[in-house]
């Protein structure tokens, strides 16, 4: 793998991170919600998902998932549920209280745990996730050398450049709450759950290339 390569990669890496998915509406509304605290353990989740994924697509079972008509649908109706539901619950969230939050005990870990466990959730209940590495990553390996430190490469990098650009939207949830209004922050984060919502119908009526 080139120094070329690995620059193309990155760019690539940069320009779909940017783009507003489950994960990042999610870390904006962790951030609205529960304070920067809870967002960091939702983008750990998140970004223990994408390390997941990535390794089932460097030990091939990615083109399982694209042969099977069966396991594909069964993930992207489990997937849409999941969003709708999600969506459901981000509508009727609070946003956090900034000086009761302050004056609280710091541990937080009912939220913490709560947002992990979702994050995680959204990034392995999305076969378009799976299909985009399994389709993306090939791309930059030379299958002439060792393709297993090639994936940890390419995964690092990109779950380096997607956790960056989450505590971006993290941290806009967060300093959000300590200059808006509640109804403010209340509207903020109705429209992440409806831009949830939108994804989950997207992924309802998307089908695969070719199929």
């Amino acid at each position: 793998m080139t120094l070329d390569t690995l620059l193309l990669y990155m760019i690539a890496s940069v320009a779909l991170a940017i783009t507003p998915g489950p994960t990042m509406l999610l870390a904006m509304s962790n951030g609205i919600a529960g304070g920067m605290r809870a967002a960091v353990w939702g983008i750990v989740g998140a970004s223990l998902g994408a390390a997941i994924l990535i390794a089932v697509v460097a030990l091939g079972l990615g083109s399982l998932l694209a042969a099977s008509e069966w396991l594909f649908n069964a993930l992207r109706l489990a997937g849409v549920a999941y969003l709708v539901w999600l969506g459901v619950k981000m509508w009727r969230s609070q946003p956090i209280d900034i000086h009761a939050a302050l004056a609280a005990s710091p541990a937080d870990v009912l939220g913490s745990r709560t947002a992990f466990l979702r994050s995680l959730t959204v990034a392995l209940s999305n076969p378009k996730t799976l299909l985009f590495f399994a389709a993306f990553l090939p791309q930059f390996v030379d299958t002439a050398g060792s393709q297993g430190p090639q994936y940890a490469v390419l995964g690092a990098i990109f779950i380096g450049i997607d956790t960056c650009v989450m505590l971006g939207y993290a941290a806009a949830g967060s300093q959000a709450v300590r200059w808006l209004s509640r109804r403010s922050l209340r509207l903020l984060n109705r429209g992440c759950a409806a831009g949830m919502w939108l994804l989950a119908a997207t992924l309802a009526v998307w089908r695969r290339p070719g199929a």
